[in-house]
């Protein structure tokens, strides 16, 4: 039988810079000007989700009624998923990657890798408001709530859990090779970001010029741009525009004191972990609540 450790997850928490960095990978991977605009990154990747993989793998169209159901045809439709090429693919999910019903949600044996964007649950939060169609306070409450799921119409699930619970299972998933990326740091400095990406995690020897096409390509304003013009297959029923700030730093604007104090108490340990640099100003606006 062949290897089927093929797919390389992209994985993330919603809103955290999955579809960027899909469309980073495609415009550096793929010829010039052949890179898919964002309604068809599907030409380069692929998500978890996909209803024709699960109708496959279900022998008819899927039509879920909850957990069980769901994992019942999932297994069968990420093999099709990892089968659908014949080498190494990236795949993108906001699932965590545990086990239940005695099933691996994120198969080793389908995993040859992993690269997993974080972003800080404070400018996470206005975002996933406005991807849940909720205000701040529910968004907020969802963040920490184990048992949080979405997905699609028609029972296909992404299994999100808490935002610290999601980051804790990916990056100590045991045996699994993974790169973690900070959605801050793509801002900052997304040329050096992707080369530690490429170079030391993809083993990639970087082409300057073609990673600084990528970069100019997928800028959060040339994104935007696409969206107004071609609209977003993968926008959320009922949200104005998926990409609506792109920022860092837009929780000083977005959040009351109370709802920093909310989020920092319920996520300090991986805040000290991941954000030491925000834990004096966020406790600081905290104390005002």
């Amino acid at each position: 039988m062949s290897d089927l450790r093929r797919i390389i997850w992209l994985a993330s928490y919603p809103k955290s810079g999955n579809t960027w960095m899909r469309s980073l990978l495609a415009h550096y991977f793929m010829p010039v000007g052949k890179a898919p605009d964002i309604n068809n990154l599907r030409q380069f990747t692929t998500g978890d989700t996909r209803q024709d993989f699960f109708d496959a793998a279900n022998g008819a169209p899927f039509r879920g009624q909850g957990v069980e159901d769901w994992m019942r045809v999932r297994g069968r439709a990420l093999r099709l998923i990892a089968a659908s090429k014949p080498d190494h693919h990236f795949v993108k999910t906001h699932c965590q990657t545990v086990r239940i019903f005695d099933q691996d949600v994120i198969p080793p044996e389908l995993t040859a890798a992993a690269i997993y964007i974080i972003r800080n649950p404070f400018d996470l939060a206005p975002s996933f408001a406005r991807h849940q169609n909720c205000d701040l306070d529910l968004a907020i409450e969802r963040m920490c709530n184990p048992d949080t799921i979405t997905g699609t119409p028609s029972g296909i699930i992404d299994l999100l859990g808490r935002w610290d619970d999601h980051i804790r299972v990916w990056t100590h998933a045991p045996g699994l090779p993974i790169h973690v990326v900070r959605y801050e740091d793509m801002l900052h400095n997304p040329g050096r970001t992707m080369r530690g990406l490429l170079e030391k995690f993809l083993k990639v020897k970087v082409d300057g010029p073609k990673l600084a096409r990528a970069i100019k390509a997928t800028s959060f304003e040339a994104m935007k741009r696409q969206e107004e013009t071609l609209g977003f297959a993968e926008k959320p029923k009922g949200m104005t525009a998926f990409f609506a700030k792109g920022q860092a730093g837009v929780w000083r604007e977005d959040l009351t004191p109370a709802q920093v104090a909310r989020l920092r108490a319920a996520f300090l340990p991986t805040l000290e972990r991941w954000y030491p640099e925000m834990l004096k100003e966020t406790g600081a606006v905290a104390a005002q609540a």
